[in-house]
């Protein structure tokens, strides 16, 4: 069995290499007519203290499931495993959870972003300072280079801390930390919401008439970072699989329930890579929740970097 830790993935994957496999298959889903995955419901238990995700690529038989770990309170928050398994394999692959994880939820980000934000946005918020900030920052980084970047979080040690840490990575960016949400996302093009919370997190009057909005901390019905009216209001709004978004955004599932959005009005993102968009100048959001097809681009991505000659694995 070859297993890979967290580090070892990190000297696997970039980012930009990322948020490319992402792109590859999420196009193969938008240009075939039949169904290139396999994606059962994720299974949730405890309301999401444990999840169990699958994915299986129909063409090949390659299949990823990862089972995790969910436990906010703790440092890391995220923790399992990742299982491979390719019908041309002889020797199963076990990869460390939480870096592909982060790395993809990342990575997918970066793509909503790079479809939909404006193409000369090189200016970011992030609102939230936890484990999915850094990889969140680091992907539209990859997609719209960052001349500007707010940090806000509810610990303002935290948000500190953050920008401390991307300061190194991202030398030329003006890096700097917000008091409040107002403040952060104020006039901001592109802005990113990784938070745990219950209830939205900022308000749409204080966003720019033409902001891209990444929502990707929520995971639960019970959670909604997005306000209503900025669903009910935006121009797009997009989703990985539009029956994942219904069953487990709360934002989604809140603003459907109310009125607010229609169904037929949430976009999936194979179709909108199929058919680009174009931009006349109101918000766009992408609504992210999770699923298991995005850990099977990154996880095949690192079985073949690891079948290159000279590269070898890591045991955990």
């Amino acid at each position: 069995m070859r297993c890979v830790g967290n580090a070892e993935v990190r000297r696997l994957v970039t980012m930009e290499r990322a948020v490319d496999a992402l792109r590859s298959t999420f196009t193969e889903i938008g240009r075939s007519a039949s169904p290139v995955f396999d994606c059962p419901p994720r299974l949730a238990l405890g309301d999401g203290a444990t999840l169990v995700m699958t994915a299986r690529h129909v063409p090949t038989g390659a299949t990823v499931t990862k089972s995790l770990s969910v436990e906010l309170s703790r440092d890391p928050a995220i923790v399992g495993s990742v299982a491979w398994m390719d019908p041309l394999r002889t020797e199963p692959l076990v990869v460390e959870a939480a870096a592909v994880t982060t790395l993809r939820t990342g990575a997918i980000a970066g793509l909503g972003t790079d479809l939909l934000a404006p193409p000369d946005a090189d200016r970011m918020a992030i609102v939230g300072s936890g484990a999915q900030a850094p990889d969140q920052v680091r992907a539209v980084h990859a997609v719209r280079p960052l001349r500007e970047l707010r940090v806000v979080s509810r610990r303002p040690e935290n948000a500190e801390r953050l920008a401390a840490s991307l300061r190194p990575e991202l030398p030329g960016t003006a890096i700097t930390v917000a008091s409040t949400v107002r403040d952060a996302v104020a006039d901001m093009p592109i802005v990113t919401c990784a938070t745990s919370a219950a209830e939205p997190v900022l308000d749409t009057v204080d966003l720019a008439p033409d902001a891209h909005v990444n929502g990707i901390g929520s995971f639960r019905p019970s959670m909604r970072e997005l306000p209503e009216d900025l669903l009910a209001g935006a121009e797009v709004v997009m989703v990985e699989q539009r029956a994942a978004a219904l069953e487990e955004s709360g934002e989604i599932r809140h603003a459907v329930t109310t009125g607010g959005l229609r169904k037929d009005d949430v976009r999936e993102l194979p179709d909108v890579l199929r058919e680009p968009w174009q931009r006349s100048g109101g918000r766009t959001v992408f609504k992210s929740v999770g699923v298991g097809i995005h850990d099977w681009a990154v996880t095949r991505l690192i079985a073949e970097t690891l079948d290159m000659p000279g590269v070898d694995s890591a045991d955990v």
